[in-house]
């Protein structure tokens, strides 16, 4: 992968991580029952940016977890900030633990394509001091 498509995907990993953020506060907002309809249609809107983004990042690199399905059940699980807030805590606290799991699992992915980055940079760094010709 080229550096700058390197770049660009990780610019893109880290919005999405910003989505990932978005939909844990929405939990909190369902745990609080402190919400009102435009938090409602903001809810749907984030989960359907994390939907949309995840083919987009699972189309250019290829990733054993976070897998597709664990993301579309986390999804399909929380239709609304009304529905979660009507769970028990139990229920609440499982998607709570599976929203967690995901969230690292993107993290770890995120770090790997910043190794590769910095891997990219470091060769270019080495073929410019040594002058490699083209």
């Amino acid at each position: 992968m080229s550096n700058k498509k390197l770049d660009q995907l990780i610019l893109q990993m880290e919005n999405y991580l910003e989505c990932w953020k978005q939909f844990n506060h929405y939990l909190n907002l369902a745990r609080s029952k402190k919400f009102e309809a435009e938090d409602e249609s903001q809810f749907l809107e984030v989960k359907s940016v994390i939907t949309q983004e995840l083919e987009l990042i699972l189309s250019a690199i290829e990733a054993g977890t976070p897998n597709k399905q664990d993301v579309h059940a986390l999804i399909a699980s929380a239709p609304s900030i009304r529905y979660m807030s009507e769970m028990n805590d139990g229920s609440l606290r499982g998607l709570e633990n599976q929203w967690h799991k995901l969230y690292i699992s993107w993290q770890s992915l995120l770090g790997q394509l910043k190794v590769q980055q910095r891997d990219l940079e470091s060769k270019s760094m080495w073929g410019s001091l040594f002058g490699r010709k083209k």
